[in-house]
């Protein structure tokens, strides 16, 4: 039998999904940087954004391992009417930049899916007497630091964390964080742009709202010269850019960090150092159990690539100045 849908709710459902389409081009408008701005780069990440499936009438505690746990965090977590969890992104965006387009653009995906799908569509999970437990709000962040060029200790950090880091296991990525805010915090004479965005998102559109915005930084670069992501190590050898340190004084670093994680973070904006030293120890004190996805991308990478101020500025507009 059809399904009969109310004049105001088909309104309703078209009216959301214009929304969500006017966000798709305003996010795909913003996010391409220009390719004469390019610079060979790296990154490090993985993660998981998958939720296990309980029996019913289970006793609620679904510990498991790696990615797929989700303990508790924030226990019981239920939205509106609707049968989805809502929470908006209200705080954190740095001034309404990129990542807040994205996050709502994610919100109006789930809000139109949820309409589609309707309450009591019957599912897999459900005919095979297993029940998917709630889960709690994402916490999204997005840290990008401007370091000048003489900060050829960071490259080679991150390099050799890339070489070495097993980013296959939630404990594998917490170092990788660890180590690369530790390496950044070493380089505080160095620091002169910096950007902090976060929020949070329903969790079942906080894994395409982050891959949205690795894509859109990963997009900043002419190619990737070093690579290790969950647990794949790749060298571009046929590349004729090899990495190689960066030198110039008057020359610039872009770091970015992008960050999912199970706990709500109170992070201030990073308008001076002492805001930025303070926000990277509490991203470095994230927890392998609370840390759920994680990228960390930088650029330039190879042998003669350079940012200029320009460069910088141009491919990272949200930046300020310390």
């Amino acid at each position: 039998m059809a399904k009969f849908f109310p004049p105001q709710a088909t309104t309703i459902r078209r009216c959301l999904a214009r929304l969500a389409f006017t966000f798709f081009v305003v996010v795909s408008l913003l996010g391409q940087p220009s390719p004469s701005y390019a610079a060979s780069g790296g990154r490090i990440g993985g993660g998981s954004f998958r939720a296990p499936s309980v029996p019913r009438g289970g006793s609620g505690s679904y510990g498991g391992g790696g990615y797929g746990g989700y303990r508790g965090g924030y226990g019981s977590y239920r939205g509106g009417g609707m049968g989805f969890p809502f929470i908006l992104p209200i705080f954190g965006f740095g001034g309404g930049g990129l990542f807040g387009f994205l996050i709502l653009m994610s919100i109006a995906g789930v809000i139109v899916n949820s309409i589609k799908g309707g309450l009591n569509a019957p599912t897999i999970e459900k005919s095979r007497g297993l029940t998917q437990p709630t889960q709690g709000p994402v916490t999204l962040i997005q840290l990008q630091i401007g370091l000048l060029a003489n900060a050829k200790e960071l490259q080679s950090d991150l390099r050799d964390l890339a070489a070495s880091a097993n980013t296959s296991t939630s404990i594998g990525l917490q170092q990788v964080l660890q180590e690369t805010t530790l390496s950044l915090l070493r380089q505080p004479s160095l620091w002169v742009y910096a950007n902090l965005e976060n929020g949070q998102v329903p969790f079942n559109s906080a894994e395409s709202t982050f891959n949205r915005l690795s894509l859109t930084e990963r997009s900043k670069l002419s190619k990737e010269t070093t690579s290790n992501f969950s647990g794949q190590i790749i060298a571009n050898n046929t590349s004729t850019s090899m990495p190689g340190d960066a030198d110039a004084t008057n020359e610039y670093i872009a770091v970015t960090l992008v960050i999912a994680s199970k706990r709500r973070e109170n992070l201030s904006e990073t308008n001076n150092s002492e805001q930025l030293r303070n926000a990277l120890r509490s991203l470095g004190s994230i927890s392998s159990k609370d840390l759920m996805a994680l990228e960390v991308i930088w650029q330039p990478d190879g042998q003669g690539d350079v940012l200029s101020a320009e460069e910088l500025v141009t491919a990272y507009p949200n930046l300020k100045h310390l």
